[in-house]
C-alpha cells in the first residue's frame, strides 16, 4: 500500500473521530447548561440513582447608613452545620471520636459520654446530613470548624456549612418603619415596606447559583462545582437620618406616649433648606401597653388635621387680601351654628369678643377662622378651594416610600359637596392630611415660601463607597404665597409661643426661639364618646430656622389631657432643645454689654453663662479665678451661683451642662 492510500483511509477517519468528539463536548456543555440553568427544585438524575438539582444563592443585600456613617441595617451571614459521618475514615473517626465529644458539649446538652454515643450512632446508621448547630455567627462557625475530625477538610471531615443571610439593624427599634423591609410570600411575591422596598432595585444584589446532591431521607448536600455562580452583594443607602436627632425624637415621643396613655403617635423633624428628614419616629401601643414601630403614621395616615389647617386658610385669606392681619373679627361668645344644628365652638368659655385676624389664629379661635373664611368666601368657595390647590395641598407628595396617604381637599364641584365644606374646612375638618403633608407645608413657610420634597436619601454607592446616584433638593412648588403675606403669618406663629396668650405659650423658652401652631382635633365626634388628636407642628430658631417638626399624638387618656398645647407640644419643646443644643451657637455681644461685663468681671461678679459653650463659660470665669466644676456635656444650662453675685478667688461654681 503506497503512502497516498494510507492517508486517504486515516483522514475520513480521522475527521470522523473530531466530529464525534466535538458533537460529544457539545452535547455534555448542553447538558451542563441545562443542569445549571434550567433544573429546577425537583432536579434530576445523573447516573447511579444521583439527583441534584440547581439552588439560587441569595446575594448580600447593601448596608443602609444613617447620615452620620452608623449602619441602620445589614445583612449578616448565619450559619448551619451539617455533618456526613460517612466521609471519615475509620482511623480518623476512631482517633478524635472522643475529642470531638468533648468539644460539643461546650455547646450541646448532655454529657461528653451522651454526646460520645449520639455521634457513635450517627455514625453507625451512615447518617449524612446530621444537624450539629444552627444560627451561628461567623465566628461561631470557625469555633466549630476547628473541633478535631470538623477541621479536616469536607471531603476528610464531612463537615457540611450552609450560609444564609440575615437582616439585622444594629441600633435596634431607631426608625425601624422607616428602614423597613422586604421579604416574599407563599406565592413568591415581593412585600416591601419602607426603605427596604423603595431601593430594593439597588439593595437587592444579584443572585447566585449552586449544585446540590439528593442524600437519604430527602436532604440535600452542597456539591463543589465549577459552573457554580457567585452572588453579587447589593448597592449601599445613606439616608438623611441623623441617629442622634432620631434618638431625641423616639424617647421624646415614647414618654409622652406612655404619659398621656395614648394610642400612636409620630414625629418627624425636617431639614428646612433641604427637606432632608433628620428624624421619624411612629409608635403604637400593643395590647400589653408597650409601644413600637407599628405602622409608618407619619406617611400612610391621612386624618382630619384639625387647627394645625388654619395656617393654609389664613394664608388664603391674606393672599387674596379679603382681610389683613388687623382687620377685626367678631366671634361673639365663641359659638356659631349652621343650618339650626352644627355648632362651631370655641374652647374658651364665653369666647374672644372682637379680636383681630392675627389674634384669632394666636389665640386658635374656630369662630374666628370659620368667619375668616366662610364670610368672606361664601358666594365664591371656588377661589378659595383653588386657593389651596395652586399651594399644592392636593397632591400627594410623591415620595419614594409606598403608602402614602392622599389628601383630600372637598372641591365645590364634586357631587357630595355640600354647605358645611367650606367652614368645616376653615377649622381643618371634612378635610385630611398625612402628618409629613402637614409638615411640607409649614416647612415651606419657614424656607421662605419654597415647597421642598421631603428627602430620605443622600445617595447610593457601590461597595467601593463610591456615589452611584446623588439625591440632591427637589422643589414641588418655588412660592407658596407672597413675601408679605409670610412675614404676617410667620409672626402669627412665633406669638403662637411667644405671647401670653398663645395657645403654645407654656413652651416658650428664653434661650430658644420657637414657632408653630397647635392643633386639637375631635374624633368620632357623632359618637358620645369623643377622641382627640393632639398635634404640633413648627419650626425652630423662630428668626432663622434649622429644622421643622411635628408631632401628632392620637386618642391620649382625656382625663390627662388632650389638647395640642399640652400633649404634642412638650414634645416638640423638648426635641427642639436637645438638638438645639448640638446646633453651634455665635454669641454677638454689643460693645457697652462688653464693658459691663469687663467691669463685672474685674469686680468678681458672676457673670450670665447659661447658653455658652463649657470652653466659653471656662474662658470667662477663669479670669475671676473661680474653681469650676463641669457635668454633663454640651452648652451651659444652669449655674449654681446665680448672676450678680460678688464672689471671692477660688470659690467654686458648678455648671450643669446638657
Amino acid at each position: 500500500m503506497n503512502k497516498e492510500t494510507s492517508n486517504s483511509s486515516v483522514l475520513p477517519r480521522f475527521y470522523l473521530l473530531v466530529v464525534g468528539l466535538t458533537l460529544f463536548a457539545f452535547v455534555l456543555i448542553g447538558k451542563l447548561i441545562y443542569i445549571q440553568f434550567y433544573i429546577g427544585e425537583k432536579g434530576v438524575n445523573v447516573g447511579s440513582g444521583t439527583i441534584i438539582k440547581n439552588v439560587v444563592l441569595e446575594p448580600s443585600r447593601g448596608n443602609i447608613y444613617s447620615a452620620d456613617g452608623n449602619i441602620l441595617a445589614t445583612s449578616i451571614p448565619r450559619y448551619e452545620l451539617h455533618w456526613d459521618a460517612v466521609v471519615p475514615s475509620e482511623t480518623v473517626f476512631k482517633v478524635n471520636k472522643k475529642i470531638l465529644a468533648d468539644s460539643l458539649k461546650l455547646f450541646m446538652d448532655g454529657s461528653s459520654d451522651e454526646i460520645l454515643k449520639k455521634i457513635e450512632e450517627v455514625r453507625f446508621s451512615k447518617n449524612r446530613y446530621w444537624l450539629v448547630a444552627k444560627n451561628l455567627s461567623y465566628s461561631e462557625y470557625i469555633r466549630y470548624k476547628s473541633f478535631p475530625i470538623f477541621n479536616k477538610s469536607s471531603y476528610r471531615g464531612g463537615l457540611i456549612a450552609e450560609q444564609q443571610i440575615v437582616r439585622e439593624h444594629p441600633l435596634g427599634k431607631i426608625a425601624e418603619r422607616t428602614i423597613g423591609y422586604e421579604k416574599k410570600d407563599k406565592s413568591g411575591r415581593f412585600i416591601t415596606v419602607g426603605l427596604e422596598g423603595a431601593f430594593s432595585q439597588y439593595l437587592r444584589g444579584n443572585s447566585g447559583l449552586r449544585l446540590k446532591q439528593k442524600i437519604a431521607n430527602g436532604q440535600w448536600k452542597p456539591i463543589s462545582d465549577s459552573n457554580e455562580k457567585e452572588p453579587t452583594e447589593g448597592y449601599d443607602l445613606h439616608t438623611t437620618i441623623d441617629v442622634n436627632i432620631q434618638d431625641i425624637s423616639h424617647n421624646a415621643l415614647l414618654t409622652q406616649l406612655e404619659q398621656f396613655e395614648a394610642e400612636h403617635g409620630t414625629v418627624v423633624v425636617m431639614e428646612v433648606e433641604t427637606g432632608a428628614i433628620k428624624a421619624i419616629a411612629n409608635l403604637g401601643r400593643t395590647q400589653g401597653g408597650k409601644y413600637f414601630e407599628k405602622l409608618n403614621y407619619a406617611v400612610g395616615e391621612s386624618h382630619e388635621p384639625g387647627s394645625t389647617f388654619k395656617l393654609m386658610g389664613m394664608i388664603a385669606a391674606l393672599e387674596d387680601k379679603v382681610i389683613d392681619e388687623d382687620t377685626p373679627i367678631e366671634t361673639g361668645n365663641g359659638k356659631m351654628i349652621f343650618f339650626g344644628k352644627y355648632k362651631v365652638t370655641d374652647s374658651k368659655k364665653g369666647g374672644y369678643g372682637t379680636i383681630s385676624a392675627a389674634r384669632a389664629f394666636e389665640v386658635s379661635s374656630n369662630v374666628g377662622l370659620v368667619k375668616i373664611v366662610y364670610d368672606n368666601y361664601k358666594s365664591t368657595p371656588k377661589q378659595f378651594v383653588d386657593r389651596l390647590y395652586n399651594m399644592g395641598l392636593n397632591k400627594p407628595l410623591g415620595l419614594p416610600i409606598t403608602g402614602e396617604g392622599l389628601p383630600k381637599i372637598p372641591y365645590p364641584s364634586d357631587a357630595d359637596w355640600d354647605g358645611l365644606d367650606l367652614p368645616w374646612m376653615a377649622y381643618g375638618y371634612g378635610i385630611s392630611l398625612t402628618p409629613l403633608q402637614t409638615l411640607t407645608f409649614y416647612n415651606a413657610v419657614a424656607n421662605g415660601g419654597e415647597m421642598v420634597k421631603p428627602r430620605f436619601i443622600n445617595e447610593i454607592s457601590n461597595f467601593g463607597n463610591i456615589p452611584t446616584k446623588v439625591f440632591s433638593k427637589q422643589i414641588l412648588n418655588p412660592s407658596i404665597c407672597s413675601s408679605q403675606t409670610l412675614t404676617k403669618v410667620k409672626n402669627m406663629m412665633f406669638n403662637v409661643v411667644d405671647k401670653k396668650w398663645g395657645t403654645a405659650h407654656r413652651i416658650k423658652d428664653p434661650m430658644l426661639s420657637m414657632a408653630g401652631k397647635t392643633g386639637t382635633c375631635q374624633l368620632d365626634y357623632t359618637s358620645d364618646n369623643i377622641q382627640y388628636i393632639s398635634s404640633f407642628v413648627g419650626y425652630f430658631p423662630a428668626e432663622k430656622p434649622k429644622y421643622s417638626c411635628i408631632v401628632v399624638i392620637h386618642r391620649p387618656n382625656k382625663s390627662k389631657g388632650y389638647y395640642g398645647s399640652t400633649v404634642a407640644a412638650p414634645v416638640f419643646k423638648k426635641i427642639a432643645k436637645k438638638i438645639f443644643n448640638d446646633i453651634p451657637m455665635k454669641v454677638i455681644i454689643k460693645h457697652s454689654d462688653l464693658k459691663n461685663l469687663e467691669n463685672s468681671l474685674k469686680n468678681n461678679i458672676i457673670p450670665n453663662v447659661v447658653g455658652m459653650s463649657k470652653e466659653d463659660a471656662k474662658l470667662l470665669l477663669d479670669a475671676i479665678g473661680l474653681k469650676i466644676i463641669l457635668k454633663g456635656e454640651g452648652n451651659v444650662k444652669r449655674q449654681s451661683i446665680d448672676p450678680g453675685v460678688k464672689v471671692g478667688t477660688s470659690q467654686m461654681i458648678i455648671l450643669e451642662l446638657s
